[in-house]
């Protein structure tokens, strides 16, 4: 999850105005500090919240990197014989619970219409009729409120268990639906439900559905299809596909809203309606924006329209709220829609085949998430839950550990970071700074379309590539960097080099280490328009075009923001990809967005595992979170209030398998807070010497890799240490945990 809070405003806001047009707004995240905060509440009072999805992802990552759950689980395990499935029961029992009773006066006001908090039987059942029936019977009983819904995929084994636990008088959410004709098969089922209830004389006015229709994973799968087949394709079938980007899931999303509109109207669904049925609403899900090409607010202004629901998640409520276009567009041109799914079959693409695909996919996506949530659980019973804040310690001088200890009350009051959350740009100077916190959501886009990442990863592995050179300058070269020289080469995968200098002997010895018709070169820059990248992307070209004529361009990947002019060039001269940046992320900020990501896919590196690390440290850095043990919050808020105490520089103090960490740091702390001449000042790879050598504007960050530590510099840290010398300690658990420290000096630096 990237985003974690969403911002309130005072006045109606543009998410409250949807109910104008029919539709509801329910959030697709839940957290224990997101209810006991009173966060949910203010949604629901400004915002006109709707409901609240959960689901495994969202939960792991609260457990496993934040204190929320602590206390509970140190209690609930004091039995040693409950498992850890048990446990998280017992958990997310409670957050169901407490977050139905704030959600309870809406409920009561729509008359059982809205107000609805779903949870989910356990991924694992989803092929398992019988075994999903009594764990969604067990937690309908142990939830105890009538505004839950429990979650069901819409598999074959799970549908007939829909429609018993509807005619049960169970409110039932079906999850996972990408075709039309699975979401018709979901409908008829639950106006069967109902019709059996009627027919044996059982009230049929306080059952609810909603089906999930997902969204946006249908552009991410038709869009790489697409751009596959663009590769080979001419003329007008070129033109055709290119038409078809973006476009193919509203389309689907329309047209099932008006299979919606068939299945409940006419004589038989009139007579359940005469008896107070309500209908079983269309909710749109995965309606976060994932290619960064594409309007933030998509899949929320495309899909406006009446008796639906919208599911997001916090980071597209805030953008919404912000800047989200307000029309009933659900029913705008479905003829249009009925010719985008003509041309994508004329395309030679299936969308049968890419719902059946999306399935397995989705299925898998629960189960995983669900594996990795039990193992948190199992971890935090055994470790008396060692927070990721205990990572993270300081030992300040009096006046500074006063003042940060008063501050830190101060964030707490004013919502820690919430602000930061929200992009309240009032934090910094009110200017365009808010158009440029694209990077806090980023993590959650780039787990929800992993697919992609590994998909490159396969490809790579699969041309038979000795090498990767990466051509870029700045923002879009370090993180490649640290990657570089942290890792190394990874076993099995093409090397990666990293060229960032435009002294020809650089650009030589680079030409001499690879074989340019075995090496897969990234072309990488933000704007398009750099002038280093460009010369290295020309002088390149040459050479493999030398060597292979026609085929030069399928040795080359650019990442580069969409529209751009590098992106118009790669795609005339057939790059083998092109990774979209995010507009809204700048350059020093970039390290988990694709400038990152896809060369640690390239190289062979884990992204899954560095993605969830990352995430991790969103999630423990979140809003809601004390401000005392937000790791990113304190660690900002020590680094401002040290400059205000004319402590202005920093030393970076890193283990040796760690050593260029500090060449990122650098830029994103020196650069960020430079800007009105005033900033942070970093010094990076200084060999530490005894205490007597440093004057009061010193502060000390000791990045130590617990793995493999330096004992001498664990020595010289002590020292400086105990003569009175501040000093912040970061213990990074590996390598891997290199993702959460982009995250937790990203917060720190925009926090101080």
């Amino acid at each position: 999850m990237g985003s974690s809070t969403v911002q309130s405003s005072a006045a109606t806001s543009r998410v409250a105005a949807l109910r104008q047009y029919g539709q509801s707004v329910w959030l697709d995240f839940i957290r224990r500090t997101l209810i006991s905060g009173g966060e949910l509440k203010r949604l629901v009072d400004e915002d006109s919240l709707g409901g609240v999805t959960s689901n495994p992802a969202i939960f792991e990552k609260a457990i496993e990197g934040s204190d929320d759950y602590r206390d509970a689980i140190e209690e609930i395990s004091r039995d040693p014989s409950l498992a850890a499935k048990t446990v998280f029961e017992k958990l997310a029992v409670k957050d169901i619970q407490d977050a139905a009773d704030v959600l309870r006066p809406v409920y009561d006001r729509t008359q059982a219409r809205d107000g609805y908090v779903s949870l989910e039987v356990a991924p694992d059942l989803a092929n398992d009729t019988r075994g999903t029936l009594e764990e969604a019977r067990r937690l309908w009983k142990d939830v105890n409120r009538p505004n839950l819904m429990i979650k069901v995929p819409a598999t074959p084994e799970g549908l007939p268990a829909v429609r018993t636990l509807l005619t049960e008088g169970i409110n039932v959410n079906i999850t996972l639906l990408f075709a039309r004709q699975a979401y018709e098969d979901v409908a008829h089922a639950y106006v069967e439900a109902l019709s059996a209830r009627a027919a044996s004389n059982q009230p049929v006015d306080r059952i609810a559905s909603v089906a999930s229709f997902f969204v946006s994973r249908i552009d991410s799968a038709v869009d790489a299809a697409l751009e596959e087949k663009m590769k080979t394709a001419t003329g007008q079938d070129k033109a055709r596909m290119l038409r078809l980007l973006g476009k193919v899931a509203i389309a689907n999303a329309k047209v099932a809203y008006q299979s919606y509109k068939r299945i409940f109207s006419g004589p038989a669904w009139e007579a359940l309606a005469k008896k107070g049925a309500q209908t079983q609403r269309v909710l749109w899900a995965s309606t976060g924006t994932k290619n960064p090409s594409y309007r933030d607010t998509l899949y929320v202004e495309e899909l406006i329209g009446a008796d639906t629901v919208n599911t997001v998640p916090p980071e597209t409520l805030n953008a919404f709220r912000d800047h989200g276009k307000l029309r009933p567009t659900l029913e705008e041109d479905v003829t249009g829609a009925m010719d985008v799914l003509d041309d994508l079959a004329k395309s030679g693409i299936s969308l049968d085949k890419v719902t059946a695909d999306l399935l397995t996919d989705g299925l898998k996506k629960f189960v995983e998430p669900f594996t990795k949530l039990l193992k948190a659980v199992e971890r935090r019973c055994r470790a008396a839950n060692t927070a990721r804040i205990n990572a993270q310690s300081y030992s300040l001088p009096s006046m500074l550990a006063s003042d940060l200890a008063r501050k830190l009350k101060d964030w707490d009051s004013q919502g820690g970071t919430r602000r930061l959350w929200a992009g309240d740009a009032s934090l910094w100077t009110g200017a365009d700074e808010a158009s440029w916190i694209g990077w806090i959501g980023v993590v959650e886009r780039q787990i929800e379309d992993l697919s992609q990442l590994k998909a490159f990863q396969e490809e790579v592995k699969q041309g038979g590539f000795a090498h990767i050179l990466l051509l870029g300058m700045g923002g879009s070269s370090l993180c490649p960097e640290v990657w570089k020289e942290t890792f190394g080469r990874v076993p099995g995968a093409a090397e990666l080099f990293v060229l960032d200098s435009t002294d020809p002997a650089q650009v030589k010895s680079f030409e001499q280490k690879i074989d340019v018709a075995k090496t897969l070169l990234v072309v990488s820059s933000k704007s398009g328009s750099t002038l280093e990248p460009n010369i290295f992307k020309a002088f390149f070209f040459d050479k493999v075009k030398a060597r292979i004529a026609d085929k030069a361009g399928s040795r080359f990947v650019a990442v580069t923001d969409p529209g751009s002019n590098l992106e118009k060039e790669a795609r005339v001269d057939g790059f083998r990809r092109i990774f979209p940046g995010v507009k809204t992320i700048g350059g020093r900020y970039s390290a988990l967005s694709n400038f990152g990501m896809a060369p640690a896919a390239a190289m062979g590196l884990d992204v899954g595992r560095l993605l969830d690390e990352a995430e991790r440290m969103v999630q423990a850095c979140a809003p809601g979170v004390p401000a005392a043990e937000n790791p990113g919050l304190v660690l900002g808020t020590i680094l401002g209030l040290a400059h205000n105490h004319k402590t202005d520089k920093l030393t970076l103090v890193a283990s040796p398998g760690l050593h260029d960490l500090g060449a990122w740091l650098e830029q994103l702390l020196a650069e960020s807070t430079g800007k009105e001449g005033k900033g942070i000042i970093p010094v990076d790879r200084e060999r530490l010497g005894p205490p007597s050598v440093y004057g009061e504007d010193r502060l000390f960050a000791y990045l130590r890799l617990e793995d493999k530590p330096d004992a001498a510099q664990d020595a010289a840290v002590d020292a400086l240490e105990k003569a009175g010398k501040p000093v912040v300690r970061i213990r990074v658990a590996t390598t891997y945990d290199l993702a959460e420290e982009f995250v937790r000096w990203e917060i720190a630096t925009a926090i101080a």
